[in-house]
Formats: structure tokens, C-alpha cells, sequence
């Protein structure tokens, strides 16, 4: 039960935005080569058969982390590069003294970045016809591209601080920080204590599955598999015992906690994380003393099971506190 990726960040309130976005390839097909969807598959073939970007190549060179485009270079170093990592946009002029003031800032980030996204550089006065299909209003211009398409913008010069959230956003959002042709960390060796229980699953056996990882948690009590798995486990032979009447029989009798509670496992057994967690919230908001706190107990349980990095767990907790304060 992972948590989904974030939406995309910065995305403007403007009810034009989507619009924009949506013309924004055939405003750039003056400048570059960006017709249609066949365009948008060409440029990821290349992209997956350039070299990723690095941030040992000079500043101002193709392939680098910063790197000087213009209409000539836009295809390669903007567009194909954006199937990669996301590619920031900085549109500036030599007579624009704000621009002077955010450049070297987005520089500074990009190149901490270390090819996880590439600052492009666009001066607006030798290419024209790139700020006219950008739709550049106003200088320093930032926008970002992720898979060929605008993500993301502002205008006008912003403190560090605000710049570095942006692009963190940006990429936290788009690839999660990851640098294309990085070496992968080296895998943990797998255990073997856990054959025995994942052959259990495998056969459908959840008592003899729940049995293994105890064996584990006996010898080693924070083993990182087997105490996660072994809650899991027991989720789905409680949710398999309940069966669908469990509903029913809820349903019937709302004032029944322990009824409640089989009904929320059964929930989760078959993947309505969300129903779960609200039948047991109500039964916390309309009860006290030890009926409210057995909810909260075993609404607190399926937490575990979930696991915290779900973001539907951070949302139920805060509903959880608002009902007990």
C-alpha cells in the first residue's frame, strides 16, 4: 500500500492554465519541431538513448545540469532532455537587471541538483521566436518542461529560498529526485527465514504465513519484513473470517463496536483503505469510554498496517484527533 505521487507542482490558479498547456506544443512548432504525439514519442526514443545530464559537464554545454539553448539546441537539450528529468526554463536578457539577480541563483541550484533537472538558459533577445512561442510576457521568465509539456512557471525574480522550493517541488513531483544512468544502491541479500512464509502465502495458508514471520520476530523482534508482513497477515485472516455479511451485520447494528470493527477489517482485506478508516472515525465520534477507545485502539492498529507513508493514514490521523480533542 504505497502512497500516490504528488500532482504536479505550481500549477497556476488561472483558469486559462490548462489551455495554455494544452497549445503549448503548437506554439513552440514555429521553433521546434513539436507537432503532435508523434513528436512527443520520437523525443522520448532519443531521450532514452542520449546520456543522461551531468553535472560535470561545463556550464553552458549541451548535456550539462546548466546549459545555454537556443532555437537550434531547444529540441535536443529541452525537449527530448525533459523525458529524462525536468528542465527548467530560466528566459532572461543582458539588459534585464532582475534576470541578473535570479540566474546565478538558478545556477547554484542546478548545480546542487546533480542531473536530478537541468536549468536551460534562454536569452530572449537572440531568440524571438522561442519567446514568442513560450508565451513569454515578461522578463526573468521561468517555466518548467517534464515530458514535453509546461508543468510550471512564475515571473519576475524570487529570494533563494522560494526558488529552491519550487524546484525541490518540481522534482519531488516529476521523478523523485532521481538521476537517470545513476548506480542503483545495492540490494539487500534476501532472507531465507522468509521462504517458509511467503510459500505459506503462496499456498493461500495465512495461519501457516502468520506462524513464519512470528518464528522471525521471535529471534530478531524488529525485523523490517516479517513485522510489517505478520500485521498484514493477520488483517487478512481477520477480513477472511468477518466475510461480506460483516456489512451487513454492521450496518444492522451501528451501537456494536466489535461489529464495527470486523466490518473496517473486512474493508481493508479487500482495498477500501478509505472505508475503513471512516466507519471506524464514526464510531469514534459517536461514542465515549471504552467503546470510543476500542475504536481508536483498533482504528490505530490498521494505521500500522497501512503504514505511515500513506498519505490517506495522515489524513485519517488528523481526523482521529480532531474527534478525541
Amino acid at each position: 500500500m504505497q502512497p500516490s505521487r504528488p500532482a504536479r507542482p505550481g500549477q497556476p490558479t488561472d483558469p486559462r492554465a490548462a489551455a495554455q498547456q494544452a497549445q503549448l506544443a503548437a506554439s513552440l512548432a514555429g521553433a521546434v519541431d513539436l507537432a503532435a504525439v508523434k513528436a512527443r514519442s520520437d523525443a522520448a526514443a532519443r531521450a532514452a538513448a542520449a546520456p543522461p545530464p551531468s553535472a560535470t559537464t561545463p556550464a553552458g554545454a549541451p548535456g550539462g545540469a546548466v546549459v545555454d539553448v537556443d532555437e537550434a539546441t531547444f529540441q535536443t537539450e529541452v525537449i527530448d532532455r525533459s523525458f529524462q528529468v525536468p528542465v527548467v526554463l530560466d528566459l532572461w536578457a543582458e539588459w534585464c537587471g532582475p534576470c541578473k539577480q535570479l540566474s546565478p541563483v538558478l545556477e547554484k541550484l542546478a548545480t546542487e541538483g546533480g542531473g536530478s533537472w537541468v536549468l536551460a538558459k534562454v536569452d530572449v533577445d537572440a531568440n524571438p521566436n522561442l519567446a514568442q512561442g513560450l508565451r513569454v510576457q515578461g522578463i526573468p521568465a521561468v517555466k518548467a518542461v517534464w515530458q514535453g509539456q509546461l508543468v510550471a512557471e512564475f515571473t519576475g525574480a524570487i529570494p533563494e529560498e522560494q526558488a529552491r522550493q519550487f524546484v525541490t517541488e518540481l522534482v519531488a513531483a516529476t521523478t523523485g529526485g532521481a538521476v537517470p544512468g545513476a548506480a542503483a544502491e545495492p540490494e539487500e541479500p534476501e532472507d531465507p527465514r522468509l521462504d517458509a512464509a511467503e510459500a505459506a502465502l503462496d499456498a493461500g495458508d495465512l495461519a501457516g504465513a502468520e506462524a513464519a514471520y512470528q518464528q522471525i520476530l521471535d529471534v530478531e523482534p524488529d525485523h523490517p519484513v516479517a513485522s510489517v508482513a505478520i500485521k498484514q497477515v493477520a488483517l487478512f485472516r481477520r477480513a477472511e473470517e468477518a466475510g461480506p455479511d460483516a456489512l451487513t451485520a454492521a450496518d444492522a447494528a451501528p451501537d456494536d463496536v466489535a461489529a464495527q470493527t470486523r466490518a473496517a477489517d473486512f474493508l481493508l482485506g479487500t482495498g477500501d483503505v478509505d472505508g475503513a478508516f471512516a466507519r471506524l472515525l464514526d464510531v469514534v465520534r459517536r461514542t465515549a469510554g471504552e467503546d470510543r477507545d476500542a475504536a481508536r485502539l483498533h482504528l490505530v492498529e490498521l494505521f500500522g498496517v497501512v503504514g505511515n507513508d500513506d498519505p490517506r493514514v495522515g489524513a485519517a490521523r488528523r481526523q482521529l484527533s480532531a474527534a478525541l480533542f
